[in-house]
């Protein structure tokens, strides 16, 4: 299992400081600039749908500033999908789409979602939008210039065991955000902030020539979708957040909620492992299970296995593979071939350009733009030796330091303040187990928007609630919701 840019987005950890300029915690002007309308084409080749999506899809793109505060200076491009409707009396409007990230492709996603049976019903009553995001893929690219065998990847996530790999880490940190900032030789990171892609996506919507536009993002996507609508409350519909960060924006508290994710969604695996110890020998009770996945790591920490895999690595595949339960069976068999590892042989050096290159990039710009980060390294040895204990299965990777501890750009603006001043449109769809964004993360931003929103708790296991499990009950709100805009009338448990 060589798979070494999984779970990278739920491995990393980051830091930065605030000069207030737009007024991003305020409700923004509903009147975006007009846009010209998109000229709809075939999409670029790398855009794969899946084989079963046989309906048209098309793309373009669409100019946007580069930097709000001067909107008619620089302007970067846009490319959005769409699966229009087929049913003009049905159809209501557009649903825009985020997959999470930051930094993640969302071209496919519409796609995708209907590859996963979202209901016609959906499909009937929206165009369908995906996008890659700013900086992402073929919306204007950026580039910090990974390659293939930067130290970064040999440890994510960056499980530190004393103060000392702390220590080590920050110099790695380092080393990244110095690359990033003499890699921007434009300026341009500095504007990606998840406030300028909600701001993008407004563009968006009016570009399409729609009054208003309706949302469904997952993991940071509602975090984007929180801003978006806290911005724009008057342009948005009808809006969805699945799997929920807790806010606007990953700040270091986000970050730290990975690992109780892992400890609250661990024993689901560890349970159905136990089930089947006779088929893996992972242990015969789930404190068993435990044990294995402890002993296992640590033994990698000090020797690698021979294709080189790290305690770091399986952590990674681990928190990743315990996002939906049908790929239990695969992690067992991963656990299986680490139970006996053996030493390493040197590795050759690879200088090649990194796949995941792209996205980090974008993901570090928009985290450690949105938020002042801590540049002390002392305060994130203090965090990891707390976390630790508190959360030992990944609590020590996900309060380490990150690049943002030394990010060259402090942010341009404060974060986006949730608006909870509006229509009742926002809801909040949660798993109670799920290994990165926690349940607390849907309670705190149903807090936040207070009687804007209605908070589904789904009795389920993995990160994704609609068109992502198996949950009958959360499916029909969430489809009630968006074709007839039937919102749940208080909170709702949806059980297994």
């Amino acid at each position: 299992m060589r798979k070494r840019g999984i779970a990278l987005v739920g491995a990393l950890g980051l830091t930065g400081a605030l000069v207030a300029v737009i007024p991003a915690t305020a409700e923004e002007s509903a009147e975006a600039k007009p846009v010209a309308g998109p000229q709809w084409a075939a999409c670029p080749d790398s855009v794969v749908m899946p084989p079963t999506v046989q309906v048209p899809v098309q793309c373009a793109k669409l100019p946007v500033p580069l930097d709000y505060r001067d909107p008619d200076g620089t302007q970067i491009e846009i490319m959005v999908s769409r699966i229009a409707s087929t049913n003009p009396e049905k159809r209501r409007g557009v649903l825009l789409l985020n997959p999470g990230g930051p930094g993640g492709t969302g071209l496919d996603q519409p796609g995708f979602l209907i590859s996963r049976g979202l209901p016609t019903s959906v499909t009937d009553s929206y165009d369908l939008i995906g996008m890659d995001t700013r900086g992402v893929g073929h919306s204007s690219p950026v580039s910090c210039g990974f390659t293939a065998d930067d130290a970064y990847w040999s440890n994510i996530p960056p499980y530190a065991p004393d103060h000392a790999a702390v220590t080590r880490q920050a110099k790695i940190a380092k080393d990244v955000a110095e690359r990033c900032a003499a890699n921007d030789t434009e300026g341009r990171l500095r504007h990606f902030t998840t406030a300028n892609t909600a701001r993008d996506l407004d563009r968006i919507r009016a570009a399409l020539g729609e009054e208003k536009a309706s949302f469904y993002g997952a993991s940071y996507g509602t975090a984007l979708g929180a801003a978006y609508t806290s911005m724009f409350p008057a342009t948005t519909d009808r809006v969805v957040l699945d799997s929920n960060l807790g806010d606007t924006h990953l700040n270091r508290d986000g970050l730290r909620r990975y690992a109780l994710g892992m400890e609250q969604t661990f024993p689901d695996f560890a349970q159905w492992a136990a089930d089947r110890h006779e088929a893996y020998g992972l242990g015969r009770t789930p404190q068993q299970v435990r044990r294995t996945y402890l002993t296992v790591t640590d033994r990698l920490d000090k020797t690698p296995a021979a294709d080189g895999s790290t305690g770091a690595l399986l952590r990674a595949v681990t928190f990743a593979y315990l996002y939906n339960e049908v790929q239990y069976p695969s992690l067992a068999q991963i656990w299986q071939t680490y139970l006996n590892p053996v030493k390493a042989p040197e590795a050759k050096a690879d200088a090649a350009a990194s796949p995941n290159d792209n996205a980090l990039t974008v993901y570090l710009a928009v985290a450690c733009n949105d938020v002042q980060w801590d540049e002390d390294v002392d305060t994130y040895q203090r965090a990891v030796a707390q976390d630790r204990k508190r959360f030992p299965l990944y609590g020590a990777a996900s309060a380490n330091i990150t690049p943002c501890a030394y990010w060259k750009n402090e942010p341009v603006e404060p974060p986006v303040a949730v608006n909870d001043k509006g229509p009742r449109n926002v809801l909040i769809l949660q798993n109670r187990h799920d290994p990165v964004t926690p349940l607390a993360g849907g309670k705190l931003l149903r807090e936040k928007f207070e009687k804007r929103s209605r908070l589904v708790t789904a009795n389920e296991s993995g990160h994704g609630v609609y068109m992502a499990g198996n949950n009958a009950c959360a499916l029909n709100i969430t489809t009630s919701y968006l074709v007839d805009g039937k919102m749940p009338a208080g909170d709702r448990t949806c059980q297994r």
